[in-house]
């Protein structure tokens, strides 16, 4: 059984305000991608890393990324496409001549913090179930709203928020990607297109670290995470 990361990296830098797309901002002087990838190429149990940007980034990501920062473990960049299930399908349709029961971590370029320990819990989850799904309960009541009027307060203990990596076997995966993109159905995440094939997703328990950077305020945060991540060490 092999392991791989599927790292789409293909956001744009509207929100952060940046003339470059934000994966390529630099965090104590490394790309946020480079501090990412770095995790998986660390990782004992993780074979193979795909990354997925924009065709026309696919050079500067070699060059400036995989290159310059030694990854070894990168086997391709891979071209993404108009949303990111399109580019995640891309990814799975590289790995083509994967065995059914490979795994496969799909995780966000700009998430760098996810702890090592929580990847492999991954893997073991989804080794065993349909898939698993990084998660923290939410710390806030959430409201469900229409027209700017409060229409319902769901339990609190019933609310998780999402985070990558989302975890499945390839065939899973690659089967609710596909089926997907012959419906012309858009999913929110990776795992609602398998809950679509009547599978059960498992959460794995995240950490509060492993924010998504999209935000200049992201950035601060993301910056005294990396402080604490290195005095860790």
């Amino acid at each position: 059984m092999r392991v791989t990361a599927l790292v789409p990296a293909a956001g744009m830098g509207k929100r952060m305000g940046a003339d470059i797309n934000k994966q390529y901002l630099l965090l104590e002087g490394k790309p946020i991608l480079a501090h990412t990838l770095a995790v998986f190429e660390l990782a004992p149990f993780v074979d193979d890393i795909y990354v997925i940007t924009p065709e026309a980034e696919i050079p500067y990501c070699r060059e400036h990324v995989v290159e310059q920062f030694g990854f070894t473990k990168v086997r391709e960049v891979v071209a993404g496409g108009k949303e990111r299930q399109n580019s995640v399908l891309n990814g799975l349709r590289a790995l083509n001549g994967s065995d059914e029961d490979d795994v496969v971590l799909i995780h966000d370029g700009v998430r760098p913090f996810i702890p090592t320990a929580v990847l492999k819990r991954s893997v073991e989850v989804a080794t065993a179930e349909d898939g698993a799904l990084v998660a923290v309960p939410s710390k806030d009541t959430i409201k469900t709203v229409e027209a700017g009027i409060v229409t319902g307060t769901p339990p609190r203990e019933n609310i998780w928020l999402a985070q990558t990596p989302q975890t499945f076997r390839y065939g899973i995966i690659r089967a609710a990607h596909e089926l997907a993109a012959a419906e012309g159905f858009l999913g929110t995440d990776d795992a609602s297109l398998v809950e679509r094939l009547g599978r059960q997703v498992h959460v794995v328990m995240g950490d509060y670290r492993n924010i998504k950077i999209t935000t200049p305020e992201d950035m601060l945060l993301a910056g005294a995470f990396l402080k604490s991540v290195n005095s860790e060490r």
